[in-house]
């Protein structure tokens, strides 16, 4: 498997290199090199926490959209250990492959999951819409949500999205409406809602399926109004103050947890979750079995009440 690197991961790369370069080595001249390798691998282990110790906040956002990162459906088969039942469609218009739902199972619990999916390929990406949902993805999330509510059965969603697809079509078809209806309803929802930002989480795109009762973010990702690029893009006429711009936004999971507008940051392993994702899976499966406990202790009404308190409070105004 060919691993990708980003430019500040560069000193990781000659390191790992070098390691696997001495272990061919001595399995080919039958040398016990196991000190050396040893040595080689104190070395990495130090430079990985000096590189993901001072990560600027276009670091973590390079690192959110990072092609090796596991995407919703990764997440999902490793929570439910593949006891997943994906369901299609939003009743109306067509099955929008950019969101993808259904019932799974964890550790015996039934779980509704919704969450945006992007491709692992260039010819799955073409098929999941870079992961960006037209308005028949977020009506098909309603659509599971209720049903889980119906059920009786907690809802997790995972977001990861560079925001929802801003096509002629899809504004024709309402996809301001779709946003804004999910938004009104997650409020509401009777069961336990927990939201997840495992990548990007860009402006309404995010918010679809951002409303709930627990709002967490994994380490290395971002939720902020408009993309680095955008934000660039308007105030420069350019995209080269992309990075200047990641800083003023406040949009990592550091920011966002300060300012008050999540609830938990989900630490990743020490080389981001791309580079570890079984453990990734460990510590978030923890999390959310947490999660799922203390919200079942919570009378439906008083989380709901809860929930519209939380969201009122956020911002500042005189």
């Amino acid at each position: 498997m060919n691993t990708t690197y980003l430019d500040f991961e560069e000193p990781l790369r000659e390191l790992e290199e070098q390691i696997e370069q001495t272990r061919n080595l001595s399995r080919d001249t039958e040398v016990d090199m196991q000190d050396k390798i040893s040595q080689l691998e104190a070395v990495l282990a130090e430079k990985t926490k000096e590189v993901f110790a001072n990560l600027t906040p276009w670091q973590r956002v390079q690192l959110s959209r990072h092609p090796d990162r596991p995407y919703t459906l990764a997440y999902i088969d490793a929570l439910t250990e593949g006891k997943f039942q994906e369901l299609h469609g939003d009743r109306n218009v067509k099955d929008d492959k950019a969101m993808v739902g259904g019932f799974g199972s964890i550790d015996g619990r039934t779980v509704m999951f919704i969450g945006q999916q992007k491709g692992v390929n260039t010819k799955m990406r073409q098929y999941r819409n870079f992961g960006m949902p037209n308005p028949e993805g977020y009506r098909k999330a309603l659509r599971l949500m209720k049903l889980a509510e119906k059920f009786n059965k907690p809802i997790v969603t995972f977001i990861d999205t560079p925001g929802a697809f801003p096509g002629l079509e899809a504004e024709e078809r309402g996809q301001g409406e779709a946003i804004a209806r999910n938004i009104y309803e997650m409020m509401r929802l009777k069961v336990p809602v927990i939201c997840i930002i495992i990548g990007e989480g860009a402006s309404g795109g995010a918010l679809g399926i951002g409303v709930g009762d627990k709002v967490v973010m994994l380490e290395n990702t971002w939720y902020s109004v408009i993309s680095p690029e955008s934000c660039s893009s308007i105030l420069w006429r350019s995209w080269n103050y992309k990075e200047v711009a990641a800083s003023a936004l406040k949009l990592t999971s550091t920011d966002m947890k300060q300012n008050g507008l999540v609830d938990d940051v989900i630490a990743e392993p020490r080389n981001g979750a791309h580079r570890n994702p079984t453990e990734m899976y460990t510590v978030l499966k923890e999390k959310l079995t947490g999660y799922l406990n203390e919200l079942d202790a919570i009378e439906p009404n008083k989380r709901i009440d809860l929930r519209i308190e939380k969201f009122s409070k956020m911002g500042y105004w005189k």
